[in-house]
């Protein structure tokens, strides 16, 4: 299983309708025959004009045929395309592997935060594990959806994805976690292992399977 996270960053002003032409139009032609969705968001804090969705494939040569199959679907270069290209500045992916099982959050409506740490080389296993062995301890506080390695795209990258119901919780959340005696210890150990840290707090657009 692989999971592909796609960044968009939109032209100012342009937000509203990527967004809405991936709800409609982008739906109607992928549906889930060509990956499966399972979130689509906008960034409100980090990186603004950003949009963000998350695909899952069962390898990566699956992914290449799907891919190679919706650009020859006309509807999708045709009618799509030529909608969202224009509207965008770059593209950038992540090709992630999963060390933490993907959970739908039990809330049905939520705000996410995206984390993404750049391990020095070499050193992003061992972050990762240390992470997975302290999630029972850190999920007391509020739960993750999911942790992966990154493969492609961004090398030597942990990235984690957190459902809140909402920013307050975030927070409380947070300041426990800090107070938590495993926590502490697992930051203590991963501060030599981390070259750089980045997040965004994003907010599930209307047709992301995650909300």
């Amino acid at each position: 299983m692989i999971y592909e996270m796609r960044t968009y960053t939109v032209k100012t002003g342009e937000l509203a309708t990527v967004v809405e032409n991936a709800g409609s139009l982008a739906r109607d032609i992928r549906g889930n025959d060509y990956g499966i969705l399972e979130g689509y968001w906008i960034t409100e804090i980090g990186p603004l004009s950003q949009v963000m969705h998350l695909w899952r494939y069962n390898s990566y040569e699956e992914r290449t045929q799907l891919r190679e199959n919706l650009l020859e679907n006309t509807r999708w270069t045709e009618e799509y395309l030529p909608t969202v290209l224009p509207r965008l500045v770059r593209q950038d992916i992540r090709l992630m592997k999963s060390f933490l099982p993907f959970k739908t959050p039990e809330n049905k409506k939520n705000v996410y935060e995206f984390r993404h740490y750049t391990a020095h080389p070499g050193k992003a296993q061992i972050w990762a594990d240390l992470f997975a062995n302290v999630m029972p301890a850190r999920e007391k506080y509020s739960p993750n959806v999911c942790a992966w390695i990154t493969e492609a795209g961004q090398p030597n990258e942990v990235c984690h994805l957190w459902a809140y119901s909402d920013l307050n919780e975030r927070a409380a959340a947070r300041a426990e976690a800090a107070k938590d005696p495993d926590w502490r210890e697992f930051l203590g150990a991963i501060r030599p292992l981390i070259a750089s840290a980045q997040n965004a707090i994003l907010l599930p657009s209307p047709h992301s399977p995650l909300q």
